[in-house]
């Protein structure tokens, strides 16, 4: 299809390449096979190792909610995978039953076939301790657009989300260039003068490459991040990603260490995402910056490990042995904890004080 296209119509951009490789219908990434995630597929998110996440991530949401005056909450997830953190999410919210009560989850999902799945999951989730409150598939509900359910009052949250989106390749040589790809016999890069947008994009954020110096712009995120500002009534936006602020985003002449123009179609290709951005988009659409750290940091100040050495507050902990604790911990704040970043954005409140963001760090 890409070599076709090239063919056909000359050299695509890189965001066109990456577009096409992951989402072209029946032949992209994540169009072919939706098994992509866990034991039977390439990689794993925090919730395939162990429902602690999503206990930690129900403690965040408990006090959002009464940050927010206890009143009806809506927690609005972008992009569910199989739907297991949303159902730790629920079940560990059911012991809070006034919170319960008030309760809706919203999953923004197009791909009918991962709605299917996240729906067998959640109908199979164990109900035993509260039946009266009946199934944890009762407290959701699937849309197409955060356009559906505006306006929010709650918390808007994805979890490795938006280093899926397409990016713009930029280098900068004596001006502001675009990758684009080209194939004649083999894939290749080549460059071209970058459109306003993109100039726009570093111009506003302040970032001026050195010569020879590459990066990322992923502008996909700021047409999310403002629609999320829109919809955002009165709560708190939440981005759990791989990725830096602006001083991390930018890379010497080919040291982007990928190869993205191998089995297309048959292998993911990530992004980082820019949180600087995030933030700065967020802003003029009336999101304030609420905090910034790593994953490690934001389960450390949520109590994980407090969590994984009391055996009644996390049901199966007691059968953990101490080698999976330790497992749990490597994973969650060595591992994958230092990889990835948590980014706070709120709106219509003074700011918050929350426990994840007990060990916050500066967003430069």
């Amino acid at each position: 299809m890409i070599m076709e296209k090239i063919r056909r119509e000359g050299p695509m951009s890189f965001h066109d390449f990456m577009e096409i490789s992951l989402y072209w219908p029946g032949s992209g990434y994540y169009s072919s096979d939706p098994e992509k995630i866990g034991k039977s597929g390439d990689f794993y998110t925090s919730p395939y190792f162990s429902s602690l996440f999503g206990r930690l991530l129900a403690r965040q949401f408990e006090e959002m909610w009464a940050v927010l005056g206890r009143q009806p909450f809506t927690i609005v997830e972008y992009g569910a995978g199989s739907g297991l953190l949303c159902r730790d999410v629920l079940l560990c919210l059911r012991a809070n039953k006034e919170l319960y009560k008030q309760l809706r989850y919203v999953i923004i999902e197009k791909s009918h076939p991962m709605r299917e799945k996240e729906r067998a999951l959640l109908s199979a989730a164990i109900t035993d301790a509260s039946p009266e409150l009946g199934s944890p598939l009762e407290k959701v509900r699937w849309v197409d657009s955060i356009r559906e359910v505006a306006p929010v009052n709650g918390c808007i949250f994805s979890n490795e989300l938006l280093d899926n989106f397409s990016v713009h390749r930029v280098l900068m040589d004596k001006e502001l260039m675009e990758i684009y790809v080209d194939y004649d016999g083999e894939f290749s890069e080549t460059l071209r003068p970058a459109r306003p947008e993109l100039k726009n994009y570093l111009r506003e954020l302040g970032v001026a490459l050195p010569r020879g110096y590459r990066t990322e712009i992923n502008l996909q995120a700021l047409n999310w991040i403002r629609d999320i500002g829109v919809a955002l009534n009165k709560g708190f936006v939440l981005t759990i990603d791989y990725g830096f602020p602006n001083s991390g985003l930018c890379y010497q002449h080919h040291t982007i260490n990928d190869r993205p123009y191998d089995n297309i179609g048959q292998q993911d290709i990530t992004a980082h995402v820019n949180f600087s951005a995030l933030d700065h988009w967020g802003r003029l659409r009336g999101l304030q910056y609420g905090g910034f750290t790593t994953q490690a940091n934001f389960l450390r100040g949520l109590g994980i490990t407090n969590l994984l050495h009391e055996p009644s507050a996390l049901p199966g902990t007691q059968q953990l042995s101490e080698r999976e604790k330790v497992f749990l911990l490597h994973t969650f704040l060595l591992d994958m904890g230092q990889k990835f970043k948590v980014l706070l954005q709120y709106k219509g409140i003074s700011r918050p004080w929350l426990s994840g963001f007990y060990f916050t760090e500066p967003l430069a």
